[in-house]
């Protein structure tokens, strides 16, 4: 279940200003080891310490792969890739490296196009969501169940906390929308 809160921009400089948006809220980040753990139990005829070693050298393979200029397809994930920010230069031959790079990032681009469809619309189809107050008083209600007070947002029911999919306000553009997305 995908847990949501609903927050208010307060951006003035925001078309969006004052609108309320629905914001994910993760209860917990699982480490690595755990990940590795939970891979084993799935019925997998290796143990914790296999997975482990096997996804230690796939990520140190990928960074490798990465430094060398590649692109990394993350099997029907999706890809790793790097992008780098920089600051402009007068003309081509005052471009430094050293001076105008400001940043290099790892990014990570979801799968659209097979049947693992990792985008905004597939996503959002297979999760069901609730507002974290929902939780919290289905929580004191019943000490400590879920009444499952939020459904998935296609069905037309449950807790959505007024935004119709969470992914309005000229949010549509990834990180660069005006309003937090779910």
């Amino acid at each position: 279940m995908i847990i949501f809160k609903v927050k208010q921009n307060k951006n003035s400089r925001s078309t969006a200003y004052g609108k309320w948006y629905g914001s994910v809220t993760a209860v917990e980040t699982m480490s690595y080891q755990d990940l590795c753990k939970h891979i084993a139990e799935h019925n997998s005829v290796y143990g914790e310490d296999v997975c482990l070693g096997v996804a230690n050298k796939l990520q140190s393979c990928i960074l490798e792969q990465l430094l060398e200029g590649k692109k990394v397809q993350f099997g029907n994930l999706g890809t790793f890739y790097l992008s780098a920010k920089s600051e402009g230069a007068d003309n081509e031959e005052d471009f430094s490296v050293g001076v105008n790079v400001k940043g290099l990032f790892l990014r990570f681009r979801a799968n659209r196009q097979d049947i693992n469809d990792l985008s905004s619309k597939t996503l959002k189809k297979r999760a069901s969501f609730i507002n974290i107050k929902d939780l919290i008083a289905s929580k004191a209600k019943s000490n400590g169940s879920t009444s499952g007070t939020g459904t998935n947002p296609s069905s037309g029911t449950g807790t959505t906390g007024g935004s119709t999919g969470g992914n309005t306000g000229g949010n549509t553009g990834g990180d660069t929308g005006d309003g937090p997305q779910i």
